[in-house]
């Protein structure tokens, strides 16, 4: 018997009531709420001798059987490491970042490389000739990859279906509709059911499932964060889309660690997989500058070297600037503040403007030391030797804190031909030096000791 619901939506959260109100109690919009018509096909289980819904018995957690299974290759490295080892059967990733920084592309590659598989591309933004102008640049296919142009859910559907793709991708999410449900592509209700739906398809035919996402002027994924919740990973690009460099970030997933990323340069012919983004993240012109620091860092469980740049300048106005870029300017205001007063090196009248090579944000606090090296350097206008570098988290009190993993740090910079490294005191006394011949490990325990070391 087929009945119509009528039910009440606010288009601004998504929350559906039996009746409309001036002002939203879920999210305190006004004039919000839009009525909606759902169709649904009522079975009278009942009438008909079956069951409503069939009842679960409670498992013993240590006596639940699972096969494990096995991953599908992506045929691209970097994106097999963030995954955890590649695509599992079943699952829906959401992959988001700001406009032109490489999503789509990205996924195209994916789909064309996938080699013996079959791959349905679905795009509600772009029509078939220009995803084949872009597979185009992208180089030779070696997978099975058919490109729909729709933005109806029940016409992919009907498509995957006679298909019957080992791939789905949906580009993107915010451009689908569902035609059971009246509201523009985009909104709260859309968003939320049709990610459902993909979810349900997934989980039934075990088909992976890729989406792409749009992202909010601050940069979370736009539509409603039931979103983020139903699917099984979120990957995030980040990195200025003006320079070459991508990470490649997992936010959330159910089957691997969130804490692998992947680099990518932003290419022609697409993108390019990083394999030593170390090499990439510092100069090479072979002069000693002030004002930079190489910093070993790690992002992930993946260690690389990059080069911290700072400005020191008289303040032209009354009031001096700060800037940071590819750091938190909060952070960098505290320990601008740890230079003056634990180090008596005096700023107020400066402008400090502090820059991460590459355009990538780096969040490890084992770069503290690093920036108000590199800080110093610019205000004394003495360089750095550029076979040093530096890690270390600065407290407060002006102590060097140690950080993790160090010697996969110390590994890096050796590999990479340093010298020397400066690192927390508790580290030096931790580290086995014998392992580290062709370096020199300098341990500093407050920031002027560290000071001493590189300017004397």
């Amino acid at each position: 018997m087929a009945k119509e619901k009528k039910t009440y939506v606010c288009t601004e959260c998504g929350a559906d009531f039996p009746k409309a109100y001036g002002k939203c109690p879920a999210c305190g919009a006004w004039n919000s709420f839009k009525e909606l018509t759902i169709k649904n096909e009522i079975q009278h289980t009942l009438d008909h001798g079956m069951a409503v819904n069939v009842r679960r018995e409670a498992q013993r957690v240590d006596l639940i059987e699972y096969e494990k299974e096995p991953r599908i290759d992506t045929h691209n490295e970097e994106l097999n490491r963030v995954l955890g080892g590649g695509l599992v059967r079943g699952s829906m990733i959401l992959i988001g970042g700001e406009p032109g920084i490489g999503k789509s592309t990205l996924v195209l590659q994916v789909a064309l490389k996938m080699k013996g598989m079959k791959v349905l591309y679905a795009s509600g933004e772009e029509s078939c000739g220009q995803i084949k102008m872009r597979a185009d640049r992208i180089g030779e296919m070696e997978s099975e990859c058919y490109v729909l142009s729709e933005n109806v859910l029940e016409n992919i559907f009907a498509q995957a279906r006679e298909l019957q793709p080992d791939l789905l991708v949906v580009d993107s999410i915010q451009t689908i509709v569902e035609e059971a449900i009246e509201m523009s592509a985009g909104s709260v209700t859309q968003v939320r059911e049709c990610s459902a739906a993909l979810l349900k398809f997934a989980k039934e035919t075990g088909t992976p499932v890729i989406v792409i996402g749009h992202i909010t002027k601050e940069g979370s994924i736009a539509g409603p964060k039931i979103l983020e919740h139903i699917v099984d990973t979120v990957l995030q690009f980040e990195g200025d889309r003006h320079y070459l460099y991508r990470i490649l970030r997992a936010h959330k997933n159910r089957f691997g660690s969130t804490d692998e990323l992947a680099i990518y340069e932003m290419q022609g012919s697409g993108l390019r997989e990083v394999q030593n983004p170390s090499e990439l993240l510092m100069s090479h012109s072979g002069q000693e500058l002030s004002g930079v620091a190489i910093a070993a860092t790690i992002e992930g469980v993946r260690p690389f070297m990059i080069e911290t740049q700072a400005l020191v300048s008289s303040a032209a106005y009354n009031y001096p600037q700060r800037s940071a870029t590819g750091f938190d300017l909060r952070r960098m205001n505290m320990l601008l503040a740890v230079l003056e007063k634990r180090a008596g090196f005096k700023l107020p009248q400066k402008d400090v403007f502090l820059n991460m090579a590459g355009g990538l944000k780096i969040s490890d606090p084992a770069v503290d030391l690093a920036v108000i090296c590199s800080v110093l350097s610019s205000n004394l206008d003495l360089p750095i030797d550029a076979r040093t570098c530096i890690t270390g988290e600065v407290g407060l009190s002006g102590e060097i804190r140690p950080v993790s993993r160090i010697e996969q740090r110390i590994s890096e910079a050796a590999k990479l031909g340093f010298s020397r490294i400066i690192v927390p005191l508790f580290n030096a006394e931790q580290v086995d030096r014998n392992k580290f011949s062709g370096i020199e490990i300098v341990g500093v325990a407050r920031v002027e000791d560290a000071f001493r070391k590189l300017f004397g």
